[in-house]
Order: C-alpha cells, then sequence, then structure tokens
C-alpha cells in the first residue's frame, strides 16, 4: 500500500453515488486524508452531511461561495491533492469534462488541476454506449485522464442491464492506490517510459449464427494485468481484449473487438510499438458462411453441419520481420499437455522473441482463476516460474521486457 495521499472526490450526481461513503471509509482506513466536491445532482442521492461526517472535512459545493474562496479557493483546491477521483461520471460530467466547461465547482477545478484524475464513469448502458459518450471518452483519454470502468451488470432501472455500472469499491480502491504506487516507482524507475506496449487478452467469438458461436473460457484477466502493469511502469498502453466482464485498467486505451479477425486489424492499427504481448486466447477456427437467422434444429433432419477455416495467426503476421515488428514480441502458449515442448515449437515457428506457456488443463485451475504458473521461454534457454498472483506475473513479465528493451538498446549503440 503507498503512503497516505491527500485525494480530491469528486461526486457526481447518480444513484451509484451511494458508494462513495464506502470509499471514503476506506480511503481513510489507508490513512489518506479524502475533501470531497459534490455537484448539485449528486446532493440529490447523497447528503453533504453524509459526507463529511466521513471525509471529517466540510464538503464543498458551490463556486460562488465566498467563505469557501476566501479559505481555500477553487484554484488551491485543484492542485492542493496528489489526486483527483471523479465517481460516478455520469454522461453530462463526462461531457462537461470533454468539452472544457467550469460552470459550476466541480467542472471548475477539473479544468484548473494539474493533478493526476481518475474517472470512474457510471451510466445507463444506452448513454455510455452513445457515440457522443464515445468520443468524449475518447477525448479524455486523450487528455491523459484515466479511466476505469464502468462494469457490466444489472443497473438499477428495472428490466436494464449491460456495460455502465460504477465498479465496485475494492476495484476504486486498487486503481487508486496502483496510480499512487505507480508514481512512486516512476520517481525511482520509470523504466517503460516513453515506450508502447500492445497487449491482446480474453477470448474471441466465432459468429456461428445471431445468437450462437465458437469461444473458449478464457476470462482475460492475465491479459488485463500485463496492461495494468506496463501501465504501472509508465508505458502508453494499448489493450486489445475479447468480450470479457472486467473493469478497465487504469491509464489504459482500450480497444474490445469479437473475433480474431477484428483483434488483427485492431492490432495492426496500433503499431508501432516497442512491446507486443499476445495474451488473447484467439479462436484457432472460424464458422464459413455465417447464417444471418437463427438455426432452428427443427428445420434440420439433424445437427447442422460447420465448415470451418483456419483465422489468421496473429502472433506469427505480427512477428515477421518487416519495418512495423514491435523490438520485443511475446506470444503465450495455453497447454494441457507437453507445454513445454509445445511451446519451444511456437517459439521457433512463430518467431517471436519470447513464449510464456503455462497448462491451463482443468486440473491447473488458471482459466478463470487467480493465480499462474508459467514458463519464460526465449532463445536464450527456459525459466520456470513458482505459482504467482497473475497481478505479479503480469509485474515480473513487463519489468523483463524493460531490461530487455534497454539491453538491445545499449547493445545498439
Amino acid at each position: 500500500m503507498s503512503s497516505a495521499k491527500r485525494i480530491l472526490l469528486i461526486i457526481g450526481g447518480g444513484i451509484a453515488a451511494y458508494k462513495c461513503l464506502e470509499l471514503i471509509r476506506r480511503l481513510r482506513e489507508r490513512g489518506h486524508s479524502v475533501r470531497a466536491v459534490m455537484t448539485s445532482a449528486a446532493q440529490q442521492f447523497v447528503t453533504p452531511l453524509s459526507v463529511g461526517a466521513l471525509t471529517n472535512e466540510r464538503v464543498l459545493t458551490n463556486l460562488f461561495d465566498l467563505d469557501d474562496e476566501r479559505e481555500i479557493g477553487h484554484i488551491r483546491l485543484a492542485r492542493d491533492n496528489d489526486l483527483i477521483v471523479v465517481a460516478p461520471g455520469t454522461a453530462d460530467l463526462i461531457a462537461k469534462m470533454a468539452g472544457g466547461h467550469a460552470d459550476d465547482l466541480a467542472t471548475a477545478v477539473l479544468l484548473a488541476t494539474d493533478k493526476p484524475v481518475l474517472l470512474a464513469p457510471a451510466m445507463n448502458p444506452a448513454m455510455w454506449a452513445h457515440p457522443a459518450t464515445r468520443r468524449n471518452v475518447a477525448q479524455l483519454k486523450a487528455d491523459g485522464i484515466r479511466i476505469i470502468g464502468p462494469a457490466s451488470g444489472e443497473m438499477a432501472e428495472r428490466g436494464e442491464a449491460g456495460v455502465g455500472r460504477l465498479v465496485e469499491v475494492p476495484e476504486l480502491l486498487a486503481a487508486i492506490e496502483g496510480i499512487f504506487e505507480s508514481s512512486e516507482r516512476r520517481q525511482q524507475r520509470g523504466v517503460l517510459e516513453g515506450r508502447h506496449v500492445i497487449v491482446t487478452s480474453g477470448p474471441t467469438h466465432e459468429p456461428i449464427d445471431p445468437i450462437r458461436y465458437l469461444a473458449n473460457r478464457s476470462s482475460g484477466k492475465q491479459g488485463f494485468e500485463l496492461a495494468a502493469a506496463a501501465a504501472d511502469l509508465g508505458a502508453r498502453v494499448t489493450l486489445v481484449t475479447g468480450p470479457v466482464s472486467l473493469p478497465e485498467p487504469a491509464g489504459v486505451d482500450i480497444v474490445r473487438i469479437k473475433t480474431a479477425a477484428e483483434m488483427l486489424e485492431a492490432v495492426k492499427a496500433a503499431l508501432p510499438a516497442d512491446v507486443a504481448v499476445f495474451a488473447a486466447a484467439v479462436a484457432d477456427w472460424r464458422v464459413e458462411g455465417i447464417k444471418t437467422e437463427k438455426i432452428k434444429k427443427t428445420e434440420l433432419p439433424g445437427a447442422p453441419t460447420l465448415t470451418l477455416s483456419e483465422n489468421p495467426d496473429i502472433l506469427k503476421i505480427i512477428a515477421q520481420p518487416g519495418p512495423d515488428r514491435p523490438r520485443l514480441v511475446i506470444g503465450f502458449a495455453a497447454e494441457t499437455q507437453n507445454v513445454l515442448d509445445y511451446a519451444k515449437s511456437k517459439l521457433k515457428s512463430k518467431r517471436a522473441d519470447w513464449i510464456v506457456a503455462n497448462n491451463v488443463s482443468p486440473a491447473s485451475g488458471v482459466m478463470g482463476g487467480e493465480n499462474n504458473t508459467v514458463h519464460l521461454i526465449s532463445a536464450k534457454g527456459v525459466e520456470s516460474w513458482p505459482e504467482m498472483s497473475k497481478a505479479k506475473v503480469a509485474r515480473r513479465i513487463m519489468e523483463r521486457a524493460a531490461e530487455e528493451l534497454h539491453t538491445k538498446r545499449t547493445a545498439a549503440e
């Protein structure tokens, strides 16, 4: 856990605002000080009295409050902290942030700050998916705003579900601590500062008809941890992910795809990069002649016959020599038997620099689990690492990647 920090929490006007009360309590348990700004809409969901009781500070609500301006002022408020957290980030608040508005205390502070900002969006799924919101979020990412979530699930409105829920408090806490720890580590090392890292993650879904698809059990967790670790070490990170239900890592540009073909195009579009890590469990096959309507078993004499075609080998394509080849290409080999033999063969056939191999048989518990046991295969040989959390595996891989880039740069000089 990082040392005690000063956090300014900007509470937006959504039903998820109640989670901020638990967030404040947990932050203060960790020794952090919290000061809160509430929008007028936020006060319709939780009261300044409740928020103030937990922060042990006066809650600020009005840009034109003369007493508040004399005491602290919105410019000082914007800068007298280590991090600004915006939660819940409503569609309206996100739009104002993207447009550079400053018509209330919250937006004035956000426009005047020179501190890192973590945004946790929360809204109806249709609002989150709206092109205007997507444009606004893309602008905020380009402006350097860190974004976590939203998560997928049921909404407060009856019958509404999808991507739009505020991430849970433990995930927010982890993102906040990650930013602080990342800042502290960057002050010490910043080993991937100025580097671009591409990470692929999750499964791909290859459609059979509008309802059915071919897929696998990949949770995407290892890939998401790799992206988070690279960002923590200072890299600019592009995470290309298949369909998963995981919160977006803070400070990472995320591209969501469904099929292997879409993943390949997204990776190509993200180039050039210094490092590319292919942790996605890409489907080997896709269905030819995808049906435009649901296949009805009542219309067939028996089980339908599916004709399969091989999907593009993304790792092999990107690892080929050329001007856009990343300096370090890392593939993953998820096997159920003969793990090292298959991984060594893959290293050669794909022309990768490293292969990270693991046993994903049901008994291993890796698929969907929290831990991983991997082997790092390179031209130098095999390193077998002990079982550790996927976060620690990711951290170790990215630190080794940074060392490798430094070695290559030194050799070139």
